[in-house]
């Protein structure tokens, strides 16, 4: 695995607290790099650090809330001030606070699901380049969805918000790829995660499951290499794509 050695390395990963965002803090602290865990929650991202800490690897835990761009400068000054760099983001946070009928969504829920899920992802990004290129360069994973590519059932503000993030992914990609970021997204499909546990015991979702090639959800731990692989140096020709981990539903 000399070939995925991000030793010296430092990733800062929101929405690291649980499911996707949790894997990737432990699959990248376990090939060497510090892992700065963020989200609202610094209790749960303290266990996160903790867990990845009794392992005898590096981590810290950090409040960032992707939709309160107010907190995001002062996260990237303690990472400059405590670890001298950051070569790694990857944009896992997410939300959907409405799922039914597109003509019933109310204005607050539209708004919120941007915010976080498109806005934030934005402007920690944008922050997070200049410090990247402080030391040369680095990597962006932003985290989105199938459902930016297909849209879903009942999901149709939550798929906006991914198709936007992608077509951020490219934006991005085009802009400081010459300068040494590269930025790529992970398009994961039906995932045992707590934002799709309303989902997976919906007797619809089951057929949909069973429906798949794979014929089964993803766990969060079948995210990582991806991941991996689209920060390491392994994907230094890779830029602006986006990786689609799905069970093969996307084939269908």
């Amino acid at each position: 695995m000399a070939r995925f050695d991000f030793s010296g390395k430092v990733a800062l990963i929101a929405g690291a607290s649980r499911g996707i965002g949790e894997a990737i803090a432990h699959g990248l602290a376990e090939h060497g790099a510090t892992v700065i865990c963020t989200s609202r929650k610094l209790e749960a991202c303290e266990k996160v650090a903790d867990d990845i800490r009794a392992k005898g690897l590096k981590a810290a835990a950090k409040v960032l809330h992707l939709g309160e761009i107010e907190t995001h400068q002062a996260v990237l000054d303690e990472i400059k001030a405590e670890h001298g760099r950051l070569d790694y983001l990857v944009n896992n946070g997410a939300t959907n606070p409405y799922m039914g009928p597109a003509h019933l969504a109310e204005e607050w829920a539209f708004d919120k699901t941007f915010q976080v899920n498109t806005k934030g992802p934005y402007f920690l990004t944008s922050k997070s380049i200049p410090l990247m290129l402080e030391n040369g360069g680095g990597a962006v994973v932003n985290v989105a969805s199938i459902d930016g590519i297909n849209p879903g059932m009942f999901r149709v503000i939550y798929g906006m918000t991914k198709a936007a993030l992608v077509n951020m992914t490219k934006g991005f990609a085009i802009e400081y790829s010459q300068q040494g970021v590269r930025v790529n997204a992970l398009l994961p499909g039906f995932t045992d995660t707590k934002l799709a546990s309303a989902l997976k015991e919906n007797p619809m979702a089951q057929q949909l499951i069973q429906a798949l090639p794979i014929k089964r959800m993803a766990q969060p731990d079948e995210m990582v290499g991806a991941v991996m692989y689209m920060l390491s140096d392994e994907a230094s020709y890779y830029t602006g794509q986006t990786m689609v981990v799905d069970g093969g539903k996307t084939i269908l």
